[in-house]
């Protein structure tokens, strides 16, 4: 492919490796331009990837017996406290691409049942908003509005209905890297803009922000003091990074410190609520059953006639799981397969 691209078509090589042209992802997508056979080598490599790692390997794991996949959950593998899948990954299930959505087509209910499919609505941002008692975060919560847009209209300082699109994806950007305590580079990297305008929307937000520049200070420094930090509900997760005499380990372990009890509620919560769920269902003699967790996602296969009702319930044993300073909101959606639930 590094003959055809950088010598017969005479395409200007990015970057070399030791055995020739390098033909990597990075490369490809800033050739886009140069040459029509970019887009079609860039397509045939995402489609080889999705059918050997979804599309064979999910086949292969079919039971015989029942015609379904079984996944094996594990509580004790990552250090947030999150629940993961193996054997397959159904965590790992493509949602952001178009085609690799179509996945999702495959994961059917059983004759005369749906799926029923309930997501917490920016549940971190609402956990952030909750530990940092932040007011700003609260209220824009509180009132239903577009945290992103909110936050694209303080940093760029305009009107909420004078945002742009890509400003408001990068207000999203900035959002969510926040809970995972971004830094200028990376946040530049990932918006395409240089570390210098980077650094000035971080400074802003928090500018902003208030609560949540306070929380950032002060969970770093609680971590340093005690060696650990925790979710609300007093999970601890201890972070020996901040040890180390390397400034680049230390700055690891001072994210850490900042989006540990963020992403540790959010999973602690979620548990809650898989737990309500399954006693609701159980005490009303229900034949749904609750059986995916995707992060933040529940996933119920129940009998079309009972859809509405475990909606309801669904809806309600989720939003109720807890209760913060911030309420929680879930989205749900019902439909024959996972891909029409979204």
């Amino acid at each position: 492919m590094g003959r055809v691209l950088f010598e017969e078509l005479k395409l200007p090589p990015v970057k070399k490796t030791k055995t020739g042209y390098s033909t990597d992802v990075e490369v490809l997508e800033k050739l886009k331009n140069k040459h029509d056979i970019i887009v079609f080598i860039l397509e045939y490599r995402q489609l080889v990837k999705l059918k050997s790692t979804y599309v064979d390997a999910l086949y292969n794991l079919v039971n015989p017996v029942t015609q379904r996949i079984h996944s094996i959950f594990k509580q004790d593998v990552t250090v947030t406290g999150r629940i993961s899948s193996i054997e397959p990954n159904l965590q790992n299930i493509p949602v952001r691409s178009e085609e690799g959505r179509k996945i999702r087509q495959v994961f059917t209910a059983g004759e005369g049942q749906v799926l029923i499919d309930a997501d917490y609505s920016q549940i971190e941002l609402r956990v952030l908003a909750h530990i940092a008692n932040d007011g700003t975060m609260k209220d824009a919560f509180e009132n239903n509005m577009d945290i992103h847009l909110l936050t694209a209209a303080k940093v760029f300082g305009v009107k909420p209905e004078e945002i742009t699109f890509e400003q408001r994806s990068g207000a999203k950007a900035v959002n969510f890297g926040i809970v995972y305590g971004i830094g200028e580079y990376s946040l530049s990297q990932d918006l395409n803009i240089s570390i210098k305008e980077a650094k000035r929307y971080i400074d802003d937000y928090l500018e902003h922000y208030k609560g949540v520049a306070e929380y950032m200070k002060n969970v770093v420094k609680g971590a340093y003091d005690t060696g650990y930090v925790e979710t609300i509900f007093k999970r601890r997760r201890y972070i020996d990074e901040l040890k180390s005499s390397n400034k680049q380990i230390r700055s690891f372990g001072e994210r850490v410190a900042m989006n540990a009890p963020i992403q540790g509620s959010a999973a602690d919560i979620i548990k809650i609520a898989m737990i309500s769920v399954y006693n609701k269902l159980k005490q009303n003699k229900s034949k749904a059953k609750l059986i995916l967790q995707v992060h933040d996602e529940l996933i119920i296969e129940a009998p079309a006639n009972e859809a509405d009702t475990v909606s309801k319930w669904l809806k309600e044993c989720m939003e109720d799981a807890v209760r913060l300073s911030v309420k929680l909101t879930v989205d749900v959606n019902t439909g024959r397969s996972w891909f029409d639930t979204k």
